[in-house]
């Protein structure tokens, strides 16, 4: 049976749809800026004020100055190392500590939990962080950039609460026929995780992606620079030098421009492409990890 609307319900329906398609454009459109400009013709876009809603005199230059420079592609093999490496020992460590936190029967569990609980609150600081990562020789290193980020108590929280949501009588019977606990977590409390496991892929995924402190305070040397140092680079110190050598002056003023907007891109667009594969998976995945039954 379908339930009539009052007059009311159907004028704030509407609203609703306004004011998110307002604030839905608000987000797009710097992205969509950033996209078109990177497309234009770097002089033409100098002379242009306002809106931009298409490219004006589509132009490839700046990608392949931005290519040209092979800072762009060490900067990219880095962060694919940092990325690819950090989010398989991120799942392992993160599921290990949440499967343990899950179990009903864990000595000093809640101890155990508070402890964990209270580093989201208070930290050494930074200074001691620091320290720590030089006396275990971990400065200089991408590894640096891994291990000490191997576990986010927000995330290994969400993840012990799916777990927990799994019935306690798929482990009895995993139990019964002799499995361990490594068996039980990795033949059954992981394949029945997927969703909250592809959410966990997701946010450790961007928050390595777009991790740039600490690859500034810990690593010198430049061939090891991921790209979000090398977009640093170019975007707040205005270092478009290697890729604009031959110009003139006022030309090299105005690539320079293009070339930011192709390399914000270029830096971008890898991660994006990730969203509409984990999408299915992102809202139930949320809902399980956020939701105890």
């Amino acid at each position: 049976m379908k339930v009539k609307r009052s007059r009311g319900e159907r004028i704030f329906e509407v609203f609703n749809y306004i004011l998110l398609s307002v604030i839905m454009l608000g987000c797009l459109y710097p992205v969509w800026y950033v996209c078109v400009a990177s497309f234009s013709d770097s002089n033409l876009l100098t002379q242009h004020m306002g809106l931009l809603l298409k490219p004006l005199g589509f132009s490839l230059d700046a990608y392949k100055k931005v290519f040209q420079n092979p800072m762009i592609l060490k900067g990219y093999m880095n962060t694919i190392f940092i990325l690819v490496v950090g989010v398989i020992l991120d799942l392992i460590m993160t599921s290990l500590g949440a499967y343990f936190l899950s179990r009903k029967r864990v000595m000093f569990k809640k101890p155990v939990m508070l402890f964990i609980i209270f580093t989201m609150f208070f930290s050494g600081g930074m200074i001691p962080f620091y320290l720590n990562l030089k006396d275990l020789h971990l400065t200089g290193t991408r590894w640096g950039l891994i291990i000490p980020f191997m576990i986010s108590t927000y995330n290994m929280i969400i993840l012990r609460t799916s777990f927990e949501s799994i019935p306690e009588s798929l482990i009895e019977a995993a139990q019964i026929d002799g499995a361990g606990h490594i068996t039980i977590l990795a033949q059954v409390v992981l394949p029945l995780s997927k969703a909250i496991l592809a959410v966990m892929v997701l946010y450790y995924g961007v928050s390595i992606w777009n991790s740039w402190f600490w690859a500034s305070a810990i690593i010198r040397n430049r061939e090891m620079y991921p790209l979000q140092i090398i977009l640093r680079e170019i975007l707040m110190q205005n270092d478009t030098s290697s890729m604009t050598a031959g110009a003139s002056s006022m030309d090299t003023e105005a690539i320079g421009m293009t070339i930011k907007y192709a390399t914000i891109m270029v830096a971008t667009v890898p991660i994006l492409c990730v969203y509409p594969f984990l999408q299915k998976y992102f809202t139930k995945g949320t809902m399980v990890g956020a939701v105890k039954e």
